[in-house]
């Protein structure tokens, strides 16, 4: 790796979408059930107006608001009762002045009337009228026609991420199939003659495998697709061997460890060699994450990754690249933030960029970011983050009390 000729982060992005921004979405269309937490991949128009009768917000009796006029609890109106509408039945009759119809929450309000007095406000008088003692103006208690989502206009667009509140709009215009992107499909790969098992108990100099565990629940958070997982020695030929294969099946392989440039750091070459073009970049001006390598096969449409082995690094490299770039090809928006004031000073080295994980602590005047100073590979650092902030490459850290944005994690 050539130090001084590493990427900056916006630099690497740019390069990495250069390569991969013609990679084509697959879209499938699933049933609404199995929608949740998928993104949509093209925009919804509605073919009809929701909802497509006036409905009532309120029991109580449909009116034509003129008969109200300068009604008070003192001085009532009194009206002729010609209908009880049923809920999921339509209203027949029209409401003529000195009419009104019963109407349940939901119910279909008739025509002729334009508002709904609260039957809080109401009282039975005979058997066929009742008197009202409040004034109601036009469309008070009274959902249009419409008035949720208008017929023939956009009303979920292309990227956006279904919630349960998407799930109920999308039912409630009749779109009981939605589609939306196939999940990337990502292979995992960790090296390391000292990585063990998360099971076994590790010997003198070995580790217990952290990284296929982190990126395989940070590919499910994201909605990815984990085709294959596994350690592999730090053996050219295997790693090689496991890439060429897994170019196979996926959308993004992901190598983590061998990225720097010891004798048994033979990732950079792998990539290289399988990809076409195969790595673009080589070291980032990022803390942490400097050894990082980035490619592409255009021949198999896959991303090709190389993370730092620290599982703190790695994380973060992840998710400011495979997980942008993701939402970039997918139209999905940027993250939404939080802003905060920092409680202390943080260092940074100008030249490179700093990804300064935060715990957040909600106080009466807002959060406070307190920064989280651990080295990278200790997962402790990680657990206790609720974000991260980002230090620009020409910033000298950051000062106490400054109001910084945290990307919530």
């Amino acid at each position: 790796m050539n130090l001084l000729t590493v990427d900056t982060i916006q630099q690497a992005r740019g390069r990495l979408e250069a390569a991969a921004g013609q990679k084509k979405q697959q879209i499938e269309f699933i049933d609404l059930k199995q929608a949740l937490g998928r993104i949509l991949a093209t925009d919804l128009v509605s073919p009809e107006p929701i909802p497509h009768f006036r409905r009532s917000t309120v029991d109580g009796y449909a009116v034509r608001a003129a008969d109200t006029s300068g009604v008070t609890e003192s001085v009532p109106v009194f009206l002729d009762v010609i209908e009880h509408v049923e809920i999921g039945t339509p209203a027949l009759r029209m409401v003529e002045p000195g009419q009104c119809v019963y109407v349940p929450t939901g119910g279909m309000v008739p025509e002729g009337a334009d508002a709904v007095v609260m039957i809080e406000f109401c009282e039975n008088f005979d058997q066929g009228s009742i008197a009202v003692y409040d004034s109601v103006s036009a469309g008070r208690n009274v959902v249009s026609i419409g008035e949720d989502i208008k017929e023939q206009s956009l009303f979920l667009k292309k990227g956006t991420k279904i919630r349960p509140q998407e799930v109920g709009v999308l039912s409630s215009a009749g779109m009981h199939t939605v589609p939306v992107y196939k999940p990337w499909k990502i292979t995992i790969l960790s090296t390391g003659d000292e990585l063990v098992p998360a099971e076994q108990k590790p010997g003198p100099g070995q580790i217990r495998d952290i990284n296929t565990y982190v990126l395989e629940a940070m590919s499910q958070k994201y909605g990815f697709e984990v085709v294959g997982k596994h350690v592999l020695r730090d053996q050219r030929d295997l790693l090689e061997a496991a890439v060429s294969q897994a170019m196979k099946t996926s959308d993004l392989v992901a190598v983590s460890g061998g990225s720097s440039q010891g004798e048994k750091d033979h990732t950079a070459d792998v990539l290289d060699q399988l990809g076409n073009p195969g790595v673009f970049t080589h070291g980032i001006a990022l803390k942490p994450g400097k050894p990082t390598i980035l490619g592409y096969d255009a021949d198999s449409e896959t991303i090709l990754m190389g993370l730092p082995g620290h599982p703190a690094a790695a994380m973060i490299v992840f998710e400011l690249l495979a997980v942008w770039l993701h939402r970039i090809l997918t139209h999905q928006p940027a993250p939404s933030g939080t802003m905060a004031r920092i409680n202390s000073n943080v260092a940074s080295a100008p030249g490179r960029a700093t990804c300064q994980l935060v715990e957040l602590q909600e106080g009466e005047d807002g959060y406070t970011a307190v920064p989280i100073l651990g080295k990278s590979g200790l997962m402790t650092t990680l657990s206790r983050a609720h974000g991260y902030t980002m230090i620009d490459t020409n910033k000298e850290g950051l000062k106490a009390g400054e109001i910084v944005k945290v990307t919530l994690l």
